[in-house]
């Protein structure tokens, strides 16, 4: 059942956002990026919706008007999850990049447009990092329009996405005061997805290969080094402090007890770590299979960012798919908010 309301998904990438909306009966007509790479998995996976490869500080205001042409501002919703590394803590000040001017460039097409829903996700760090003032300026941007909004830090295990993920929401409305969904999951309500539910029905993978019949399902190559370490690392949330001295690392020799994720397994029974574009190495994180000695495949980690299995990531290398899958907003939270936007817009 649709809801009337028509979206633009700023920042689409492969579209875990925009598969969310769908299935909230939001109709998406067009996804921007600026990643050519995402655009034949992007189309062949929303059915309506049109993929334009552009820079949002170039777009121009027409490219944009001539896909919601007709609709009435307050059924319009503009979407965006602008790349977070301005403002994640790897990103020091003495760092900062011009990607702080695309939270700019959407607040400039919601100026011009002045759709009755905005919805705003990116790292926790959107808000607070000093010196960082993109946000602050879209706020009073916000307040001058008219709108009223709801903005904090959720977790995407809250939505049932079995995966720890905090991430900064903000849900801006014309006519109403949004607010953002309540936790579904955890302590008081239903169990939290575990990376049992998500990947334990995939068929069995070896390092390096690639199933011949389950789109996606490709694990990466190891060294025999590290398939050594990997095989003594104990199933089920084992880490590095169980391997023996000589399959040690030179930086974690001398008693270092940090970073015990690195090469770490997933526990079954829990919600998986937070994914990153690099989930495919067991040196990034903890993102070792609970049994198998490999790291959890391209398919694995698509199903734990709640994409269906229907849903197809082409590119044309591995390293292309799991940038779109690690970057990707998960589905299931992206229905979740977008079921909350259609839900208040009902009730105003």
């Amino acid at each position: 059942m649709t809801s009337g309301i028509v979206a633009v998904d700023f920042f689409c990438g492969a579209g875990g956002l925009t598969r969310g909306l769908l299935d909230a009966g939001i109709s998406v007509r067009l996804g921007v990026d600026s990643d050519e790479d995402c655009a034949r998995t992007y189309q062949a996976n929303n059915q309506g919706a049109r993929f334009l490869h552009a820079d949002i500080r170039r777009a121009r205001l027409c490219e944009i008007a001539s896909h919601v042409e007709g609709i009435p501002p307050d059924r319009l919703l503009f979407a965006a999850c602008a790349p977070c590394q301005p403002f994640s803590k790897q990103r020091g000040a003495d760092k900062a990049s011009s990607d702080r001017t695309l939270l700019g460039a959407f607040s400039n097409f919601v100026e011009a447009f002045r759709p009755g829903q905005v919805l705003l996700e990116n790292v926790p760090g959107l808000a607070k990092r000093a010196g960082y003032n993109t946000y602050r300026r879209l706020l009073k941007t916000l307040a001058q329009l008219g709108y009223g909004w709801d903005a904090g830090v959720v977790d995407a295990k809250w939505y049932g996405v079995p995966q720890t993920r905090r991430r900064f929401v903000l849900i801006a409305m014309l006519g109403v005061g949004p607010s953002l969904p309540p936790r579904t999951h955890g302590p008081g309500g239903v169990p939290y997805k575990t990376v049992r539910d998500a990947i334990a029905h995939y068929p069995l993978l070896r390092a390096g290969e690639a199933h011949p019949v389950v789109p996606n399902h490709r694990a990466s190559a190891l060294s025999d080094a590290n398939l050594e370490r990997l095989r003594s690392t104990p199933r089920d949330g084992g880490d590095r402090r169980s391997w023996p001295p000589r399959l040690q690392l030179p930086c974690h020799r001398s008693g270092y007890c940090g970073h015990t994720d690195v090469y770490g397994r997933m526990w079954w029974d829990r919600p998986a770590p937070a994914l990153t574009s690099r989930f495919d190495s067991v040196s990034n994180g903890r993102y070792g299979h609970p049994e198998q000695d490999r790291a959890i495949s391209l398919r694995e980690a698509a199903s734990l960012q709640t994409f269906p299995d229907c849903y197809v990531f082409y590119g044309d290398s591995k390293r292309s798919i799991a940038l779109q899958i690690g970057n990707a907003v998960p589905v299931e939270l992206a229905r979740v908010l977008g079921r909350r936007i259609v839900e208040v817009r009902r009730q105003a």
